[in-house]
């Protein structure tokens, strides 16, 4: 509004003022003024013209030059003044008011939206051949940015309000055009994670890590693009948001509410006085002007001003922005003022004073600054007029003050509620019509309500000690379930869908009304709405039935344009974002219902949960099948492969969606409340048992789609370590290993961009066992060759670290399974050279003597003590016992023969032997022994005193009695430095005496060894001894 046409401060527009004041008629003057000041209006006039009222300027010059007198020299003289006078600054006026039905962007189903608005100077011609490109133009590209206007960002809705006005000013209604975008903010912080190229056996591990992208860029929810010149004066209605490209054309309605306006008005009027001063004389002269016209003609006027007139005070007041109160008060005002001088129809005044009390429900509006003030003096006044001497003597019995206004205050509630109902009457008598009705009433109710509570309670309760709210409540409540009631009962028993969601919006109305009950301080009995919802209760299953069949079908439209491509910055694609909102908007259902009674909330809440499970399978039926058809029509391998990916992803984003329910929904506060009324075990099985059985259904699609991703996957590595197996000898292992390590990062370095983790690790494991399975098929049933085996060994141990991906890939215990230990040993065993095999076999025997709990070969007793000084082994055979017989007599003739074991590492020590003691089964040998050896030596894997004990033979070979095994690492002495003075205190060992195994997989391996002349030889000496070996498989 013209700052120039505002009502001074604590001013009402019709009290008592100078500026107001009516007694007088126009000067000469005044007159001109004010004739300037209409022929102004029309000249600036903008906006197409209203249906009724009149488009052509000359005919509206015509009218106000009879309806001023205005003789032709006079209209050209002041004619000519208008012209030469400055133009106003044409604004619009543009108030955003929310939008419902918008995209929601955010994972969550919903979006934080805000607006961006402006004018562009130059209109968008429906006829330009890149017509459709510029409309879908952001605002940010079209209009200088310190011309940009933005709302507040809404968080977290799908139905945004804003109610936010913001004025716009433009040059040329011809050639300008209204911008409005709409965006979802995104605020999330911004990190990216390099994949590195494999160079190296390590290489692969960096693709295990997550791939994450920017982000923080908002994401567009759909623009308005309105051309001025096909504005009206004042606008108000719903614009479809226009996408920018074709994947989603329904992107929701905005709000909008235009008023075409002027600032800066050249016209003495406009600069002198207040712009309802103005606006009131104009229209005095103008139906002065049609009283007359029609007493001329002898008939009594109606109070209907002609359309001339009528268009005229139209511009005039959309120019000023005048509010409908100032217009009606002005009406009012003028038209009581003439009522005195002129003859007409008393009925105008009624009309006037009772437009203005359906909008008014007290004198003192919120919308003028010091209403308050005025009312709290007012208040004051009363009080202490009642306090005064005179009036006590006066008004006898003395007047309750509290309980007159009480009475009036409930008074005057009922005659506006009756008054609010009566102006929100329908036109059309529709169930539908009706109900919309109520909704309306009862949003004027419960705003009514806000302000008594907010503003005015403390008025009363601080002067008076009434709770204006209480008293306000407590009346409306009354009157508002009574007239709800009466209205409902008009409802045919057999309900239509249409009726039921009419009354949706009124149950919400009826719900938040009777919430405001909290604020109450204190009652008596029950209110009349205690029971509401009971009201509702044939509508209810119409109410889920909807939105069920919205959510069912936004889902299947979603699906059907997904491209199964990711959708920002996820690895999910768009249709689960629709579906998260499809979701949202069912748990928003249940949240608005809030059924007060427990065991038809439980219902409510199996109903609703069955829907959400069967919408979840039926999006993953509908999403493979939509994942197949693109797959077919594209013909290509690898994008198939990615849309599964996408697939798996969607599915699992479904199943965190799923699990989040419970939460969501509340369900521990509605088993509380559902506590000694229904059985813990009927929620168990109609609620989470229902619940599990869904998500272990989504489970098992996810394992289907990722176990088909393997599968594609599977050839290719089999393919791979089948090369890795036929390469040559004279290749070395790591170089082998480098195409099968490329091959696994061209294929899963998209997987793990596009799969979440979980689903990632579960390709990974589904690979890892497959890969150990054909790594030892690759073995073969023979004993394979060194090189062969050093391959595959590498191999395996290069793709243990790939594949746990220093702890960012699978954990090492899902990596080391009972397959991978066995596959692992078997390989080391088959890769490692002849002497790390004999070294190997030695340490078999020390661990098998080890875990020997008998002594069924018999024992042998030994003192061993290393001298570092003289880096000397001093043995001392001590004794043997329980020997087996071997000979003919039943005894033996039982030596020891000592030697230091593996061979190769004490080639230059020969073996040494005690004497022969005749027919003893429990010899005593008593022997020492020197033998000079290095420490480090004595430290090496396999290490070992060997002391075998033979029956002596003299006509053959001589008998195994058994072998024992001393593991040198362990001799007391080698790790001092200082030599043991004294070896007597060195304590004894008993060592059992055992027996080979007939086949042992180490003597196999170095057996096929044929070109190994030291592994022969080793295999040779220890079937010598297996032979003679009393152990059996």
């Amino acid at each position: 509004m013209d700052p120039a046409g505002q009502s001074p401060p604590g001013t009402l527009p019709g009290e008592e003022s100078p500026e107001m004041d009516l007694s007088h008629r126009f000067s000469k003057e005044e007159l001109a003024q004010l004739y300037e000041e209409v022929l102004y209006t029309i000249r600036h006039r903008l906006g197409k013209p209203e249906q009724q009222h009149i488009g052509d300027s000359q005919e509206l010059y015509s009218y106000v030059q009879k309806a001023f007198g205005m003789n032709a020299e006079e209209h050209g003289a002041i004619m000519q003044q208008v012209m030469e006078l400055e133009s106003p600054i044409y604004c619009l006026k543009a108030t955003v008011k929310e939008a419902k039905g918008i995209l929601g962007k955010d994972v969550s189903g919903l979006s934080d939206p805000y607006c961006l608005l402006g004018i562009e100077a130059r209109s968008q011609e429906p006829a330009h051949p890149d017509h459709r490109k510029r409309m879908k133009a952001v605002v940010k590209d079209l209009i200088p940015e310190d011309q940009i206007h933005r709302t507040q960002v809404i968080n977290q809705t799908l139905s945004p309000v804003w109610n936010e006005t913001f004025i716009l000013e433009f040059k040329d209604v011809e050639t300008a055009s209204f911008h409005l975008d709409m965006w979802d903010l995104d605020v999330v912080e911004s990190m990216r994670h390099k994949l590195g190229e494999l160079t190296d056996l390590h290489g692969l591990k960096r693709i295990f890590k997550d791939a994450r992208k920017d982000k923080g860029q908002d994401d567009f929810l759909g623009n308005v693009v309105v051309r001025l010149k096909d504005l009206h004066c004042w606008n108000d209605q719903w614009y479809q948001l226009e996408p920018r490209t074709e994947t989603y054309p329904e992107r929701g309605h905005c709000h909008l509410q235009f008023l075409l306006t002027h600032k800066k008005r050249a016209t003495t009027s406009s600069r002198t006085q207040p712009s309802y001063t103005v606006h009131r004389h104009l229209l005095q002269q103008l139906v002065s002007h049609e009283i007359l016209q029609h007493q001329a003609g002898s008939t009594s006027w109606d109070g209907e001003l002609s359309s001339h007139a009528s268009t005229v005070l139209y511009l005039h007041a959309t120019q000023k922005d005048l509010s409908d109160f100032h217009q009606d008060m002005a009406q009012w005002l003028a038209y009581s003022k003439l009522y005195q001088s002129l003859e007409f129809n008393s009925s105008c005044l009624l009309h006037q004073i009772t437009s203005i009390e359906y909008r008014f429900r007290i004198i003192f509006p919120l919308s003028v600054p010091r209403s308050t003030e005025r009312l709290q003096s007012l208040l004051r006044v009363l009080v202490q007029m009642c306090k005064t001497k005179a009036f006590r003597e006066l008004c006898r019995p003395s007047p309750d003050l509290p309980q007159m206004v009480s009475t009036a205050l409930k008074s005057g509630t009922t005659e506006w509620f009756h008054m609010q109902k009566q102006h929100l009457k329908p036109m059309v008598k529709s169930i539908e019509e009706n109900s919309k009705a109520l909704s309306k009433l009862l949003l004027e109710v419960i705003e009514d309500l806000k302000q008594c509570q907010k503003i005015w309670n403390k008025l009363f309760s601080t002067n008076l000690k009434l709770n204006i709210f209480s008293i306000a409540y407590l009346e409306l409540e009354s009157l508002v379930a009574e007239h709800v009631q009466e209205q409902l009962h008009k409802v045919d028993s057999s309900m239509s869908r249409p009726t039921a969601e009419s009354l949706f919006d009124l149950y919400r109305k009826l719900q938040e009304l009777y919430q405001m009950k909290d604020s109450l301080p204190s009652r008596d009995g029950p209110l009349a709405l205690s029971n509401f919802h009971q009201w509702f209760e044939e509508a209810l299953p119409l109410w889920l039935q909807k939105a069920y069949t919205t959510a069912l079908e936004r889902a299947q439209r979603a699906i059907q344009m997904d491209q199964l491509k990711p959708y920002g910055y996820h690895k999910h694609s768009t249709s689960t974002v629709d579906l998260s909102t499809c979701y949202a908007q069912i748990m928003t259902t249940w949240q608005q219902l809030n059924w007060p009674d427990p065991e038809k909330a439980f219902m409510i809440m199996v109903n609703l949960l069955e829907d959400m499970c069967k919408i979840s399978l039926m999006y993953c039926k509908l999403i493979k099948e939509r994942a197949e058809a693109l797959s077919l029509s594209e013909q290509n391998e690898g994008e198939a492969a990615n849309k599964l990916c996408v697939v798996v992803n969607n599915i699992e984003q479904l199943r965190l969606l799923m699990l989040k329910l419970p939460s969501q929904l509340g369900w521990a506060q509605l088993e509380q409340h559902m506590r000694g009324i229904i059985d813990p075990q009927q929620i168990q099985n109609a609620l989470h048992n229902q619940l599990d059985s869904t998500v272990a259904c989504l489970d098992h699609e996810v394992r289907d789609v990722v176990q088909a991703l393997a599968t594609k996957l599977e050839k290719g590595i089999a393919r791979h370590i089948q090369e890795l197996s036929s390469s040559s000898d004279t290749q070395k292992p790591e170089d082998s290993i480098i195409p099968l390590m490329k091959f696994l990062e061209s294929e899963l370095q998209y997987l793990n961009e596009h799969l979440v983790q979980e689903n990632f690790k579960s390709l990974l494991s589904l690979l890892w066992h497959h890969t150990l399975s054909v790594l030892s098929a690759a073995l073969g049933p023979q004993v394979p060759l060194v090189q062969h085996c050093q391959r595959l060994f590498c191999a395996l141990k290069s793709l243990e670290l790939c594949f746990h991906a220093e702890g960012c890939g699978l954990p090492l215990e899902t990596l080391h399974s009972a397959a991978f230990r066995t596959l692992e040993a078997h390989l080391a065993l088959c890769s490692a050279t002849s002497r790390k095999l004999i070294q190997k076999y030695f340490s078999n025997r020390i661990q098998q003597q080890l875990d020997t709990s008998s002594e069924k070969y018999g024992a042998v007793t030994i003192k061993a003590l290393y001298r570092p000084s003289e880096q000397k082994l001093h043995v001392e055979v001590l004794n043997a016992t329980n020997l087996i017989p071997l000979d003919s007599n039943g005894s033996s003739d039982p030596f020891v023969q000592l030697t230091l074991e593996p061979r190769h590492e004490f080639p230059e020590v020969v073996a040494r032997t005690t004497q022969c003691k005749r027919n003893e089964l429990h010899p005593l040998f008593d022997e020492a022994f020197d033998f000079l050896i290095p420490s480090e030596k004595c430290r090496q894997e396999g290490a070992c005193l060997l002391l075998t004990v033979f029956d002596y033979d003299v006509l053959g070979s001589n008998d195994l009695e058994g072998e024992a095994f001393f593991p040198l690492c362990h001799l007391p002495g080698l790790d001092t430095e200082e030599d043991e003075a004294d070896m007597g205190r060195v304590p004894q060992t008993r060592l059992p005496l055992t027996h080979p195994k007939p086949t042992d997989e180490i003597l196999q391996l170095l057996e096929s060894r044929k070109r190994d002349k030291e592994a022969q030889a080793f295999v040779k000496l220890r079937k010598q001894r297996a032979k003679q070996s009393k152990e059996t498989e």
